[in-house]
């Protein structure tokens, strides 16, 4: 599924022009987007729970030299489903 498929299902379900579903589903990943670069949780009820982790410093290896690289600390989101999710 890809956004496209999301829009046409605002649009099916409500009945809402096009530009309008598309409007209302940018403005919906935005606020989620922003809302985990400022290190928010954001939980839906019985979808899931997105949240900001955070990641520790490694060692990798490049796979052509063989050379090691310190990777650097960083942030990654995680993602856990809820009960009904779960049941799929």
């Amino acid at each position: 599924m890809i956004k496209l498929d999301i829009v046409n299902a605002v649009v099916s379900r409500t009945g809402t022009s096009r530009a309008k579903a598309e409007q209302a589903v940018e403005t919906i990943f935005e606020a989620m987007k922003k809302a985990l670069a400022a290190g928010q949780r954001i939980e839906l009820r019985r979808f899931g729970v997105f949240s900001v982790k955070p990641r520790k410093t490694g060692i990798g290896r490049n796979p052509r030299t063989g050379e090691e690289v310190n990777i650097p600390p960083g942030k990654a989101v995680r993602f856990r489903p809820g009960k009904e999710l779960q049941g799929i």
